[in-house]
């Protein structure tokens, strides 16, 4: 039942909380009810399995309220840590889906989401979910790191590089009409050959949920190919990646990618 709660975002689990205590909700919700507090058909169901599993206690519905509030304080002690496989599932081990987990974080982000890959296919199928996402939360800060690569034989210079790339990805690749800001390592762009490139692959939501994976955002690498990442809902944890990320931006290691 803890593990249930604890895959809830914190904004899900507080808002359950505070139905909890107030009274509106009572201390055995139907999902029905459960979804008309949190929004969603599957936070409704996580947290009806969840509570259910508390019903051996007779807690009143604050103090079953209480209780759940006391989970980010641990919480926040310590990052709960999930395994995330793309590919073939194995029998009796307990593991979460790519996919399903990079799709979660993008539907509960209402802040900022940070996403990094080295490589993606298909830009309307990859960027979907973010594309709807944007359009639907107006207030949603989305920063896109993004490996741009200079093909074998093309002597442009970066800045024809970067605005064909650019031009491509605003009216082919990208689905939505709100925008993200979109960063790339220009070193990939260098006439000598890759002084580096931009291979980090993560998902970081409203600063407090972390997917680190080996996945880029490709049909084969979310769904076929075995990749393996890890998934973590720590603040601590989250605001160090994104400080990193943010200096990169400030020292110029990453540059902004222009607008269509």
């Amino acid at each position: 039942m803890i593990d249930a709660l604890l895959e809830l975002p914190p904004h899900v689990r507080e808002r359950l909380a505070g139905a909890l205590e107030s009274g509106l909700l009572p201390t055995s919700p139907s999902v029905t009810a459960l979804q008309s507090v949190l929004g969603s058909a599957e936070s409704a169901e996580r947290a009806g399995k969840a509570l259910a599993g508390l019903t051996a206690f007779a807690l009143s519905g604050p103090a079953t309220g209480a209780w759940i509030r006391s989970l980010g304080a641990v919480e926040s002690r310590a990052p709960r840590v999930d395994l995330v496989w793309s590919g073939p599932e194995v029998p009796g081990v307990a593991a979460r889906s790519t996919r399903r987990v990079y799709e979660e974080l993008i539907g509960f982000a209402r802040h900022s989401l940070w996403i990094s890959t080295y490589a993606f296919f298909d830009g309307p199928r990859a960027f979907e979910t973010l594309a709807r996402r944007m359009d639907a939360v107006p207030g949603l800060r989305v920063t896109l790191l993004l490996n741009l690569q200079r093909k074998a034989g093309d002597t442009s210079n970066m800045d024809q590089l970067v605005r064909r790339f650019a031009d491509r990805f605003w009216s082919v690749e990208w689905p939505g009409t709100s925008h993200p800001r979109v960063y790339f390592d220009p070193r990939s762009l260098d006439l000598e050959g890759p002084g580096g490139v931009l291979h980090a692959k993560t998902v970081i939501a409203d600063e407090e949920a972390v997917f680190v994976t080996s996945a880029n955002l490709t049909e084969a690498a979310l769904d076929r190919n075995i990749e393996l990442g890890l998934l973590a809902r720590h603040r601590p944890l989250a605001a160090s990646i994104t400080a990193h990320f943010r200096g990169l931006i400030e020292r110029e290691m990453l540059m902004l990618m222009p607008e269509a």
